[in-house]
């Protein structure tokens, strides 16, 4: 299917990318966390340079949007000042860290991550996509996200280095997790992964000493709107916030910062109370069974507009939902119930299926999507 470009690479604060509604500058947070008066910052920063609009990746970054050339270096410059960008643009791509979010100091997430990020240095270059999961809590959470390197939780109770495309790893003993997770990212280099850009996507076979037969634990029940051990969770629609709805969800007092997941859900820590208008905090909002991305006119690659479209249809359907601007699929990549893919201005409608999969219905305005789902 036509209507895409696949760039090859993923924007981040030193390599901003073009979109509909300016630059993309994307952030990466330390440990998958801000400290309030960052967050706060960040907001303002959105404001004053973007147009005030943050995405949430499911990548468990931010994306500052609406950036215009002109004032993109200055924003980098408060970013970095904030601790939120590496000086070094080299180290900053090197910074590919998907980590499970309600660590604790000391924990082994928490270690394995710091020891990590001192490694970074030692990474050979690697494809833009490729990146590390730190997934060590007491049962894996991140089962489902992409990750070419992975430290997880095994089945025994013990740690796991695990390669994405393989369903078992190997014991990872403590204080060997990050030179491992380096080792398995220089013998892809060498073994000409970066030709087949992933690591599930490599068919050299593994090396002996990352070769195992330990099967990741039983997963965790995902974070969902309400209290969590943390503070509080809050969910943003699409994977989208207003900086002024964010800055108003640290106002509390008691909120000493915010911890950032892949699943379009945002952690207050300290935080008790929600209603905060723009943000979820209603487990059973339809809302959250529904993939979409920014879409036309905000996104060049989109030929429709999408999360309108798709909040009308969230009550409507049983099951998962995924609207997508085009057959590129970035708001969600493993299949739903219903994908709704952007073509040449229409949609296409599929059952069971990932963006730009094989479709039952094509060529569909948006008023016969909301008519086939009793929408009037």
């Amino acid at each position: 299917m036509s209507g895409f470009v696949v760039k090859g690479w993923c924007p981040d604060a030193w390599r901003p990318m073009a979109t509909g509604d300016g630059l993309l500058v994307r952030i990466k947070p330390r440990l998958a966390r801000l400290a309030r008066d960052q967050v706060l910052a960040l907001c303002a920063l959105a404001d004053r340079f973007g147009n005030g609009i943050i995405d949430v990746s499911r990548r468990a970054n931010f994306q500052i949007r609406g950036v215009d050339q002109a004032g993109w270096r200055a924003l980098v410059a408060e970013l970095m000042a904030l601790e939120l960008v590496d000086a070094d643009a080299q180290m900053e791509r090197r910074r590919n860290v998907l980590m499970v979010p309600d660590w604790t100091d000391g924990d082994d997430s928490h270690r394995i991550a710091c020891d990590l990020a001192a490694k970074l240095d030692r990474l050979p270059e690697l494809p833009g996509k490729v990146g590390f999961v730190i997934d060590a809590g007491t049962a894996p959470a991140m089962l489902d996200e992409a990750g070419d390197f992975r430290i997880e939780r095994g089945a025994g109770g013990g740690l796991i280095l695990r390669a994405a495309g393989h369903e078992t790893g190997v014991a990872a003993s403590a204080g060997d997790e990050a030179p491992m997770l380096v080792a398995l990212a220089h013998w892809f280099d060498m073994s000409g992964g970066t030709r087949s850009g992933r690591m599930e996507r490599h068919a050299a076979p593994l090396p002996d000493w990352a070769t195992g037969a330990i099967p990741p634990a039983p997963p965790q029940a995902p974070i969902t709107p309400g209290p969590v051990r943390l503070g509080m969770a809050l969910g943003a629609p699409f994977g989208q916030v207003e900086a002024a709805v964010l800055a108003q969800a640290l106002a509390d007092p008691a909120a000493t910062g915010l911890r950032v997941t892949p699943w379009r859900m945002l952690v207050i820590e300290g935080a008790r109370q929600g209603g905060i208008p723009g943000l979820i905090d209603d487990p059973a909002d339809p809302v959250l069974r529904v993939h979409a991305c920014p879409g036309a006119p905000f996104c060049a690659q989109a030929s429709v507009a999408t999360r309108d479209l798709a909040r009308r249809l969230a009550p409507a359907i049983a099951g998962s939902l995924h609207v997508s601007g085009c057959a590129k699929g970035c708001a969600c990549t493993h299949a739903t119930a219903f994908t709704l893919t952007g073509r040449d201005g229409r949609f296409d409608l599929a059952r069971e299926a990932r963006a730009g999969s094989a479709a039952e219905r094509t060529d569909l305005e948006p008023c016969t999507v909301l008519a086939h789902f009793g929408v009037a």
